[in-house]
């Protein structure tokens, strides 16, 4: 006899734990300086608009699919289609968050590390350029790896309820307050309106098939799509739980997230750097946050004072820590509810096997930066060499999303059938029904959507492995 399955408690903790895996660091840097880079409010406007054409239909099939069959990924494809090829749609959407989880782990590590230098007073040797590459080669990252995983162990061993919802409600309210306090102070330095105007302000002669594609792209990783997240998540839902409601919520509180860091990352670089060429920014989120941003900080000595700075970098690193948190929470429960689903263990002996395993690769992927050759010249493709993070970011997180997003939608209306998924989506919100948002969503899901997600696959393909692109 299985153990009944958990809930979430409140749609509020389901929203926040969703918005927690949503918003991660490429909403809080990644986003503002691809806005600022490619056409400013041209780029915004159209990154709204496929959140709301594109993302949100996928969002509800990924959300529809968990709480129908009330199972992870792995669960839910293989249960629903008797196995056969939609089990390997099942199994990629758990080998993907694993993956991912691996090298968030290492991103999140070096955050945390930084935010400990940032309380220790080390503001200056954080801003020297040359410090992050002793940092990741330092014995100390691994004991800041010891403490990512505890915390990550803590809120996920405790359940659904005691402790995804639980962590989401604490540390979501925290993000938001020190995002808006954050954006009010910059706002208030010298100069910041110059920076607030490259962001905003459309410039439409920048905006080409690329840029396009980059915005998709963006709005795409950005919810989480494809992860097996939202199909987990939408297994926890209780039935009476509005489902298109809720996906509304999530990705308007994600893209709000977005845009307000924007508010934040590009008047601060303006106030101290007026004369910022941004089209020399980095596109990497990793050399921003600890190439860039960190001397940004410490101009503001100039102003605030050097205490004053290490608060506000503090401030930043902390809230980029709690972003970075709630999404390697997320990614992490997929795999662990196929652990628990699939084989009926213990979320303690669930999480305690994916611990070991994921911290072996994890481990791996630190020593890929120089200390050990074969894992730093792991593989060559497109004319590059490229360590073993580089191979997992490259196909777990770049190649396989849209894919995982394109059999979703291909399950939904071709396999499970349109009829069955409305009447999933109508559970909870009566007004769905012959509703224009019904009409569209079925629409969307059975003609372009799978269209431009193939696309955006073949596409990374060629581009990450073959050097070549599609969209100039």
């Amino acid at each position: 006899m299985t153990a009944a399955r958990e809930h979430f408690g409140s749609r509020i903790g389901f929203i926040l734990a969703a918005a927690g895996s949503a918003v991660g660091i490429g909403n809080l840097v990644g986003f503002p300086v691809g806005a600022a880079k490619n056409g400013g409010g041209a780029f915004l406007f159209i990154y709204a608009l496929f959140v709301l054409l594109i993302c949100l239909p996928v969002m509800m099939a990924e959300l529809a699919i968990g709480r129908r069959f009330q199972k992870d990924p792995l669960g839910a494809y293989s249960s629903s289609a008797g196995g056969g090829l939609w089990s390997i749609a099942g199994w990629l959407s758990v080998i993907t968050p694993y993956m991912i989880a691996v090298f968030y782990s290492v991103i999140t590590v070096w955050i945390f590390g930084y935010l400990v230098g940032a309380l220790m007073g080390n503001l200056d040797q954080l801003a020297d350029p040359s410090y992050f590459g002793q940092f990741i080669n330092s014995n100390e990252v691994f004991i800041h790896l010891i403490v990512v995983v505890g915390l990550v162990y803590f809120i996920l061993v405790s359940g659904v309820k005691d402790g995804i919802e639980k962590g989401a409600k604490i540390l979501m309210p925290g993000l938001f307050i020190m995002l808006i306090g954050l954006v009010i102070f910059v706002l208030t330095l010298d100069g910041a309106m110059a920076g607030v105007k490259y962001y905003i302000v459309p410039d439409f002669s920048k905006i080409n098939a690329s840029v396009i594609n980059g915005a998709l792209s963006q709005a795409f990783f950005s919810l989480s799509l494809g992860m097996g997240i939202l199909i987990t998540y939408g297994s926890y839902m209780e039935r009476r739980e509005n489902v298109v409601g809720s996906a509304k919520f999530v990705a308007l509180t994600d893209t709000m997230v977005a845009f307000s860091a924007g508010l934040m990352i590009l008047p601060a670089i303006f106030s101290f750097d007026p004369a910022t060429d941004t089209d020399a920014l980095s596109d990497s989120s990793v050399s921003l946050i600890f190439s860039f941003l960190p001397k940004i900080f410490l101009a503001m000595q100039v102003s605030i004072g050097y205490v004053g700075a290490s608060i506000v970098a503090i401030l930043f690193f902390t809230l980029v820590f709690f972003a970075a948190l709630t999404s390697l929470v997320s990614i992490t429960e997929v795999p662990t509810a196929s652990l628990v689903d699939e084989k009926g263990y213990s979320r303690k002996k669930a999480l305690s096997i994916l611990g070991v395993s994921m911290g072996v690769f994890t481990i791996a992927c630190i020593l890929s930066f120089g200390r050990v050759d074969f894992l730093t010249q792991f593989m060559e493709y497109a004319g590059a060499n490229k360590s073993l993070f580089d191979v997992i970011y490259d196909i777990f997180y770049d190649t396989i999303l849209p894919l995982n997003g394109l059999l979703a939608c291909l399950f939904v209306i071709y396999r499970w059938k349109k009829h069955n998924f409305n009447e999933e989506l109508e559970q909870g919100s009566e007004d769905y029904r012959g509703s224009f948002v019904e009409k569209y969503i079925n629409f969307a899901l059975s003609t372009f959507i799978p269209v431009v997600l193939l696309l955006i696959f073949v596409n990374t393909v060629a581009t990450k492995y073959f050097g070549l692109s599609f969209f100039g």
